[in-house]
């Protein structure tokens, strides 16, 4: 039976199974151990582990080494095979094998030539086990063969020809990288009309004058030799005609109307078409009978190039491009079939049986054509092999039955076609091994309470032995169901308690033998912060103590760290620790910040903090002292070239010494105007030595400081000019940062004028690919602060230098800056794009990284874009804007908030850098489930009757699912605003009126509408009605007195007319008393038409009407007439709800006339209509 390993970890059943593994190991090339102590006696075939390339192209100038490493037990010996026959390493002299390895270094660097030992070498690794093989390795030198010489004529053409420039270059190994620039080493531009050719040759669609030069250069580069050949400089002489005659395309190439194109799979598909024509042509492709795959088509060459990248058999067909222009179009096919070199769909794999066991080697491959699979075994094919009767092949696969140890050897696998061929080494190893335990005996485990414990029984044997766990000394098997046993024998106990504590046994056995293994577990209780620091608010130059008292186990020594603003604490000795507190002295404003204290155990640690808030102290009285009066008399003394001395006279010190003197100087040459700081002295100072920079004329003035603060200027001195020199300084801030895919911006911060040292300043700008041998280019630029390299490849980082010079001479060598050429937009969609609806609003989203190569600039991170697809509820279609969000960096999964419930939505995901966005992956829909309903969206009452009340409403306009019912309820409210018993009902989803019956007459409700989905119940609308009066109530309350018809309450508002009326009549006087002026006589001219009788409309007096003119007060309603309410206008007040006559009493004596709802005189009902003018309405007309 064949030993593998466990993939999946088991979990114990409670109380019957016993804590047993029963693991199997698959025994590959890295499973068998072979510790030098343990298993010294444990033996393994030979398995080669690096071996050099298929096709192992070579430096010529350097020594070839030809590199295969094995490992195996015994350590294997190694061989070699050159053109199919042995080679005999000791016959050459040049020829040497690393000690230890099979590697071969032949020596060709002090004579001999690579061509000497090109050829096809396999290397043989071998021990008593069996043999292992390498590849066919073809080892060939590298060739960078240089041009053919030729006489090349000038080239003359009139405007809008089409021209081909041939490049044609030498055949090299491996083929060079093409490209065309002038004498200058400055890429030609290229555009629709002008482009290379993936055969390296320049086409022109039609030539302009513009065109003409004499030096179209193609170069070869080899980069293996790191070589670039040159042809000759071509000449073209474009003639300006007076019309060039327009034409429909026709193609460059390929040539006819088809082609056909052949290529491997999982390789690049590249195909191309260049047109010619005037205008200049526009290049389409098309896949007949099919698209262009997603994410792996892209267009190179201003289009004149398709490619597929990845190719596989299911891109072979017919692809057509078509060249346009406003006078026709031409179309070519190209007929593309993918062909495959041999690849793996079972690679055999290494075995490690016992003796008498069976077992099986499979080797299956796929190509086309479909590959031959052949077996070797040993290196030697196995038709010649000695046979073993162990072993029967069919096909693709060898079964194995009772192999004893006799039957271990090293098999190869060989699938081949006219395309190429794959070589898998697989062993068979036929071992008898008693268990192994390869954990250190006695090892203690100490973990803290409540986390997992972890006790490791790391094995080996064969047959595959069993594990148990015992805990104890006299325990049995463990039979727990708290316990997890791990594919490596390792016990997990997930929760690790206090009882948990002992000694466990680890058990393995097989049929040879059996060997235990003993560790113990001790558990710890956490570290623990039980006093932890306050926040604290202290005034500078005081004390502010935080104290940390921190509880621990007994047996783990904590060590106490405090930071402040997550760093250490400052290096002061007004910081102080102890073991439970940090002091700090004399507070200034820089200690306020956040402080922790953090205390660490080898096994945990915790933490907490407070936060310290500095403030200021009562301000104090300040001494009236001044500032010193400004110093005179500058004098400049011993001047040198870079030095000069400055004497001055210090001003009046104004009570407070002075306690420094500021010096500053002016440039006149460069900054006229512009003081800037030169040095600062003692205030006991009057000289001071000043350094001075070249190419620079000087002024100086000096200022004095005390404790108040800083006098005025003094005098400017005499001017001094300085001589030039070479700068000393370069360019700060040096960046190089791409704007386009093919071209590096280099910046940097001039120098100013006084920096040049010099006339003549200009900048050496350099650069070179920072990961390639190339030699730096350098261009010297005037005065300016930007310089654009074009041509460069795609976001390739580059080593960028900046030096300043002048007419004397050059800066110090600047320091390399490293940037990146421009970027380009990304080339793949993210992959595997998941999404987890986490509610009804809330969804994750998960995606695959793109390959960091594909990005082609710098990862700014991911954009999702969603869109509400389809609602769930209304089964209807509509546009819905696209929502966008970005997640910065290397996410790679998000949460969308904020969704529709009960909706479709569709998200796509793009991978986003510094030039845009990617491709978008394939759309991905998911459903979001129901939400509860927003509340209806309108409540009205209707059709009150004495008993009765119609409630109609419109449904809710979020439904967010599916409507189950509407809840009504409703409850009276009596003359005292107090609230009735609540009354409940169900009503059917498909209603919107129902009609309440058996109602009290004469009363108040208050009515509460949801409506509801199978997720529950949405937001409540309000409404309040009441029904009709009963008549015969209605008649006692009119015969009840009506206070408004007393005599002493007519009285009263007569008394309170007349008292405004005087008032008014004051106001009016004291306003005209001002006399005349020209407003005012204007004011007199004209009469005001404002000074009019006042009505109520404005708030002031109007006539006194009787009961026929009588208005109902203007007083806004809440409610609109036809008694609708919005859910947002729900009111509990009774003002808006008023029946009967105005200035009516109630039953009870209470006045309700001043409730009156109503907008409009209503006409009159029964025996209402008898009913006097309220006086009080009278009255509210005049407020």
């Amino acid at each position: 039976m064949p030993l593998h390993m466990m993939l999946k970890k088991k979990h114990l059943s409670a109380g019957r199974v016993p804590l047993i593994l029963f693991l199997c190991q698959l025994i590959s090339a890295l499973d068998v151990p072979l510790d030098s102590k343990l298993l010294d006696d444990l033996v393994q075939p030979p398995t080669i582990t690096q071996q050099s390339p298929k096709d192992y192209i070579i430096d010529p100038r350097e020594n070839i080494v030809i590199q295969c490493e094995a490992k195996g037990k015994p350590p294997p010996s190694f061989s070699w095979t050159r053109n199919g026959t042995h080679f005999d390493i000791d016959k050459d002299p040049l020829v040497t094998m690393k000690p230890g390895s099979g590697t071969l270094v032949i020596n060709i660097m002090s004579e001999g030539k690579a061509e000497t030992y090109e050829g096809v070498y396999q290397c043989t690794a071998r021990n008593e086990r069996g043999a292992a093989i390498s590849n066919n390795i073809v080892v060939r030198p590298s060739r960078s063969p240089l041009w053919t010489k030729e006489r090349l004529e000038p080239i003359v053409l009139r405007n809008g020809q089409s021209l081909v420039l041939p490049c044609r270059p030498p055949i090299g190994l491996p083929p060079a990288i093409i490209f065309w620039m002038d004498n200058s080493f400055q890429r030609l531009p290229q555009s629709e009309r002008v482009s290379q050719g993936l055969n390296g040759d320049l086409y022109f669609s039609n030539v302009l004058p513009e065109d003409t030069r004499e030096d179209y250069i193609c170069y070869a580069r080899f980069n293996h030799t790191q070589t670039i050949q040159q042809k000759q400089p071509i000449s073209l002489k474009v003639i300006s005609a007076k019309s060039s005659k327009e034409r429909p395309p026709t193609f460059l190439t390929p040539e006819g109307n088809e082609s056909h194109k052949e290529e491997l799979r999982g390789n690049v598909l590249s195909l191309e078409c260049i047109a010619e024509g005037l205008p200049t042509p526009i290049i389409y492709w098309i896949k007949e009978d099919g698209t262009l795959p997603v994410n792996r088509t892209f267009y190179r060459n201003f289009r004149k190039t398709l490619q597929i990248i990845r190719v596989s058999e299911a891109d072979s067909g017919n692809y057509q491009c078509i060249a346009k222009n406003t006078l026709g179009a031409v179309h070519h096919t190209i007929s593309v079939t993918v062909k495959a070199a041999p690849y793996w769909i079972v690679a055999p794999q290494n075995l490690v049986l016992s003796p008498g066991e069976n077992g099986t080697l499979i080797c299956r491959a796929n190509g086309n054509p479909k590959p031959r699979i052949s077996w070797l075994t040993n290196g030697v094919p196995i038709e010649i092999a000695l046979d073993d009767p162990s072993r029967k092949i069919d096909g693709d696969t060898i079964i194995f039955s009772n192999v004893q140890e006799s039957s271990s050897a090293v098999y190869q696998c060989n699938a081949s076609n006219k395309y190429g061929y794959l070589l898998a080494n697989a062993f068979v190893n036929v071992l008898a091994e008693p268990p192994r335990i390869l954990t250190s005996a006695n090892t203690l485990y100490q973990v803290i309470s409540n986390r997992p414990a972890l006790l490791d029984c790391a094995f080996f044997g064969s047959p595959m032995p069993t594990i148990e766990w015992f805990k104890g000394t006299k325990g049995g098997a463990l039979h727990e169901d708290i316990y997890v046993l791990h594919d490596n024998g390792t016990l997990e106990i997930p929760v690790a308690q206090k009882d948990s504590t002992g000694t466990y046994t680890c058990v393995a056995w097989n049929k040879l033998g059996m060997a235990k293994n003993e560790v113990h577990l001790e558990i710890k209780d956490p570290t623990r912060i039980i006093k932890q620091p306050e926040y604290a608010v202290v005034q500078r130059g005081s004390k502010v103590s935080f104290e940390c008292k921190v509880k621990h186990d007994h047996t783990l020594i904590p060590t106490i760290m405090w930071l402040k603003d997550n760093g250490e604490l400052p290096n002061d000795e007004r910081f102080s620790t102890d073991k439970d507190h940090l002091v700090v002295s004399d507070v200034k404003d820089d200690d306020g910040g956040t402080y922790t204290c953090t205390a660490n155990t080898t096994l945990d640690s915790a933490s907490a903090s407070a936060v310290l808030r500095v403030v200021a102290p009562p301000p104090t009285p300040a001494p009236i002292y001044d500032v010193p009066n400004p110093p005179f008399d500058l004098e400049l003394t011993n001047q040198l070239d870079k030095s000069v001395q400055l004497t001055w006279t210090p001003g009046d010190d104004n009570n407070s010494p002075i306690t420094k003197f500021i010096i500053e100087y002016e440039d006149a040459m460069h900054e006229a105007g512009l003081w800037r700081h030169q040095a600062e002295v003692s205030g006991t100072q009057t000289t001071a030595q000043l350094k001075l920079s070249p190419y620079v004329n000087y002024s100086f003035r000096v200022m004095a400081e005390n404790s108040i603060g800083r006098s005025m200027p003094s005098e400017a001195s005499e001017q001094y000019l300085t001589k030039a020199a070479e700068p000393d300084q370069n360019p700060t801030a040096v960046e190089g940062l791409g704007t386009e895919p093919d071209n590096l911006v280099i910046t940097w911060k001039p120098l100013n004028g006084f920096q040049s040292n010099g006339p003549g300043l200009q900048y050496k700008v350099s650069w070179r690919q920072k990961d390639g041998d190339d030699e730096w280019t350098s261009v010297v630029v005037a005065n300016v602060s930007k310089y654009i390299v074009s041509g460069t490849p795609t976001f390739v980082p580059y080593l960028i230098k900046v030096q300043a010079l002048n007419d004397v001479g050059f800066a110090p060598e600047p320091a390399a800056v490293m940037g990146h050429s421009g970027e380009d937009l990304p080339m793949v969609a993210p992959g595997n794009v998941r999404v987890n609806v986490v509610n009804s609003t809330l969804a994750e989203v998960h995606w695959d990284p793109v390959p960091p190569k594909s990005v082609r600039g710098h990862l700014q991170g991911y954009r999702i874009y969603y869109w509400k697809a389809q609602s769930s509820s209304k089964r209807n279609r509509r546009h819905i804007e696209k929502k966008i969000l970005t997640f910065q960096g290397s996410k790679t999964h998000g949460m969308l908030p904020g969704l529709q419930p009960y909706s479709h939505y569709a998200l796509n995901v793009r991978v986003v850098n510094g030039k845009g966005e990617g491709p978008a992956s394939t759309d991905r829909g998911f459903h979001t489930p129901e939400g509860v309903p927003s509340a209806p969206s309108s409540l009205k009452i209707v059709n009150p009757t004495l008993d009765s009340l119609t409630l109609e409403w419109d449904p809710p306009s979020h439904p967010n699912g599916i409507l189950t019912e509407y809840i009504l309820k409703y409850q009276p409210i009596n003359s005292t605003h107090e609230l009735g018993p609540l009354v409940d009902l169900k009503i059917p989803a498909n209603k919107t009126r129902w009609t309440l019956k058996n109602l009290n007459f004469s009363t108040r409700y208050k009515f509460y509408l949801y409506a509801q989905t199978s997720v529950g119940s949405g937001s409540q609308i309000t409404e309040e009605a009441i029904t009709t009066v009963d008549e015969g109530k209605k008649a006692m309350a009119s015969r009840q007195v009506d206070i408004a018809t007393q005599g002493w309450f007519i009285g009263l508002m007569c008394a309170v007319a007349l008292l405004i009326l005087i008032l008014l009549i004051v106001c009016f006087i004291r306003r005209n008393k001002g006399g005349k002026y020209p407003v005012k006589e204007k004011e007199d001219a004209h009469a005001d038409p404002e000074i009019q009788p006042m009505k109520e409309d404005d708030g002031t007096f109007g006539e006194y009407s009787d009961a026929e003119d009588h208005k109902p007060l203007k007083k806004g309603s809440r409610t609109p007439s036809d008694r609708t309410v919005k859910k947002e206008d729900s009111d509990d007040s009774l003002v808006d709800y008023g029946e009967g006559v105005n200035g009516q009493f109630n039953e009870d004596g209470s006045f309700i006339g001043q409730y009156s709802g109503k907008k409009e005189k209503e006409p009159a009902e029964g025996n209402e209509s008898s009913e006097a003018p309220s006086p009080v309405n009278a009255m509210n007309s005049f407020v």
